[in-house]
């Protein structure tokens, strides 16, 4: 964690990949959520000035990125996998393998990466799917499902997702950095 930045009374940080260089939190920023890696791979990177609000997950087997600034709002879940294989056989087999003897270390689960530009704010309850980019200043709505691509400065609602409308795009200039 870099200067400033908090874990609040909520937090929870499960690194199961057990590589502090897997989960890297900017400046100033607060999270009140859970972050997971899980150990067959995956990394969190969460810019400065960002919030994770309580009962939010954040899980990764491949990538997330978030940007600076992005506030997260509560229970909002955002995965860069499909957590568990499509297969009944095989998912099965993975929660067997887990109740056992902890998660694989080595397991396909459709991966893709998963980023949230600088200045998007993701609304309570949002969920935000594997291989997923939500644009720089972009709202999602509460309660929406992304499974799409989120246009920089739009507004999305609904499950799924879709956009509703364009936002202004800000003059910055004398924010916090």
């Amino acid at each position: 964690m870099q200067n400033g930045a908090r874990l609040g009374r909520c937090a929870r940080i499960i690194n199961i990949g057990q590589s502090s260089s897997q989960i890297l939190i900017g400046k100033n920023s607060v999270v009140d959520g859970q972050l997971l890696v899980f150990p067959h791979g995956g990394q969190i990177t969460i810019g400065a000035w960002c919030y994770i609000g309580e009962g939010s997950r954040v899980w990764s087997s491949c990538n997330v990125e978030i940007g600076d600034r992005v506030m997260i709002s509560h229970n909002v879940n955002i995965f860069d996998s499909l957590t568990h294989p499509v297969s009944a056989e095989l998912r099965h087999e993975h929660f067997r393998h887990i109740a056992t003897s902890g998660h694989p270390k080595s397991i396909q689960l459709g991966e893709m990466p998963v980023h949230v530009g600088s200045d998007a704010w993701i609304a309570a309850g949002a969920i935000l799917l594997r291989g997923v980019r939500v644009g720089e200043g972009a709202i999602v709505g509460a309660g929406a499902v992304v499974t799409h691509d989120v246009e920089p400065w739009s507004v999305v609602a609904g499950n799924p997702a879709r956009k509703i409308r364009i936002v202004e795009r800000p003059i910055l200039g004398g924010g916090p950095q």
